[in-house]
């Protein structure tokens, strides 16, 4: 069993910020990303971690990272050579840590819908489209869209992302790296949700983030995760409700059926909860990539 490691300490190197789940410190010109067990949820990190969850996070985004490397470069170095001033640490950072390059981060969200859930739904309810993209009438929650749709948002430093139109990222961004950013999120979720469902698994949504290297896109942060992404079994896939899913929505739930106000502090998780909180992330590991995570 790997230890459960809620937050990194590494006090010779310089620690560029802790996100809710990552730990990021600079290593000379490099980024060292350490993918936590911390989980949050209504933008809330919980104090009870969940076990394998930063290596599920790490392994999984390395998977997509490569198998979609034609498609956009990503941002990883190494994943697995901790040398150096590293070495100490290599037993901590072992399938949980990425040395990545540096990038200047686009600040948009690039979010890419392939059913009606969430936010999405809310706003389909109201408005009869998502993002000011008009979609048919009568369409039903978890519904699959006539096609995937981009979404961007903005990227909040904290509390939420706010939803935004095509017309404000071009706006924010400019049109050329607007189109470049909707049409490699198209295509990398394209592929992906065609891989995942071969393996039985439907990918409701997800979000990418982009850096620039000079004037080269960089695909950066994590790839098709259970956090960045609604990953739902397919044999149980019943549109007009919401569906199961391998990712925190399992939380979500408990947490919605204790009734916690979602205000600071969150309440820590019983055991059981934890338990088939890391089943899901394990499994969808496990059916997206083919084999078990250890």
């Amino acid at each position: 069993m790997h230890a459960v490691i809620s937050q990194t300490d590494f006090p010779e190197l310089k620690l560029r910020g802790r996100g809710k789940v990552r730990d990021i410190y600079e290593v000379g010109d490099k980024l060292l990303i350490v993918a936590t067990d911390r989980l949050s949820a209504f933008d809330a990190v919980l104090p009870t971690p969940i076990p394998d969850k930063g290596r599920v996070l790490t392994q999984l985004s390395l998977f997509w990272f490569d198998k979609l490397a034609d498609v956009v470069p990503h941002h990883v170095i190494s994943a697995d050579n901790f040398s150096g001033d590293l070495a100490s640490h290599a037993a901590v950072l072992e399938g949980r840590a990425m040395l990545v390059r540096c990038t200047d981060p686009v600040p948009i969200e690039c979010v890419v819908r392939g059913y009606l859930v969430g936010s999405g739904w809310k706003d389909y309810q109201k408005t009869g489209g998502i993002c000011g993209i008009p979609l048919p009438s009568g369409l039903r929650e978890s519904d699959r869209l006539p096609q995937p749709i981009f979404t961007p948002s903005t990227k909040a430093t904290t509390g939420h992302d706010e939803n935004i139109s095509f017309d404000e990222t071009v706006a924010r961004i400019g049109g050329p790296l607007a189109e470049k950013l909707r049409d490699t999120s198209l295509t990398l979720y394209k592929r992906a949700a065609e891989h995942a469902a071969s393996r039985g698994i439907i990918i409701a949504d997800t979000k990418f983030e982009f850096g620039l290297l000079g004037d080269q896109l960089i695909w950066i942060d994590e790839a098709l995760t259970p956090d960045s992404s609604r990953f739902w079994p397919a044999d149980q896939y019943a549109p007009g409700k919401a569906q199961p899913s391998f990712d925190k929505q399992y939380v979500r739930d408990y947490l919605e059926k204790i009734g916690w106000n979602k205000q600071p502090p969150a309440p820590a998780l019983p055991p059981d909860v934890v338990a088939a909180t890391r089943d899901k992330y394990r499994e969808s590991y496990q059916r997206i990539t083919g084999h078990a995570l250890d």
